[in-house]
């Protein structure tokens, strides 16, 4: 059997039992295609994962770096207490627009507050207006600016906290010289004495991908 193969088979086993889109994750991702959105986004076992991992540390504030359609944004905001919020930056007002009405149609509007503009300059903002830190950081967003997101977001970080970053166990990562944008993240977060890192691999249907888990100490 192919490798492949057998790798989208135990990516549908993965689903089937434990991570089976609802119709608003299946809508949410038609809305994607059908606005001409690229699919990208995470797959549906990578979104209960980052569900897991909100519910296990009782996050009730979550910065999402990365919008794109809302898929992710809807299993993250399911992770989330009554009195909980999602803030996503989005760079793209398209992508921004289809994912409000991915979140309104999925019931999850209340939570999640979408910010338009550059990722950097949205996250410069937040450190500003001094708002109250978070329980957990995805970054899913430019690949080339994932320490740089790193670096200026993590101060918004509480201790105890979680920082995932996803796309980062790609081939590049082997045998770029320089990294690239996701194998420097690696180094940088592996390198990092206040943080306690890991890359879990994540099958996905266009073959393997990585998720690094970063505890903030």
């Amino acid at each position: 059997m192919e490798e492949d193969d057998l790798n989208l088979r135990y990516l549908n086993y993965i689903e089937q039992l434990f991570a089976a889109e609802d119709s608003a994750l299946q809508e949410t991702f038609n809305a994607m295609r059908t606005n001409g959105l690229p699919e990208i986004n995470i797959s549906a076992s990578q979104g209960k994962l980052l569900q897991v991992l909100a519910l296990a540390i009782g996050a009730k504030r979550i910065l999402e770096i990365g919008t794109l359609g809302g898929y992710s944004t809807i299993w993250l905001a399911r992770a989330l207490p009554p009195d909980g919020k999602i803030i996503s930056l989005e760079v793209d007002p398209h992508h921004a627009k289809v994912a409000r009405e991915n979140l309104d149609n999925a019931g999850l509007s209340n939570y999640v507050e979408i910010r338009v503009g550059p990722g950097l300059d949205s996250i410069a903002t937040l450190v500003k207006e001094k708002t109250d830190s978070f329980d957990l950081l995805f970054i899913d967003a430019d690949k080339d600016n994932y320490s740089n997101y790193l670096s200026q977001a993590f101060p918004l970080v509480r201790k105890g906290g979680l920082i995932l970053a996803d796309n980062t166990l790609r081939r590049s990562n082997l045998d770029d010289s320089p990294p690239s944008g996701t194998g420097q993240y690696n180094q940088t977060v592996a390198a990092r004495e206040d943080l306690v890192s890991i890359v879990v691999p994540a099958l996905r249907r266009r073959g393997m991908d990585g998720l690094t888990i970063s505890f903030k100490r």
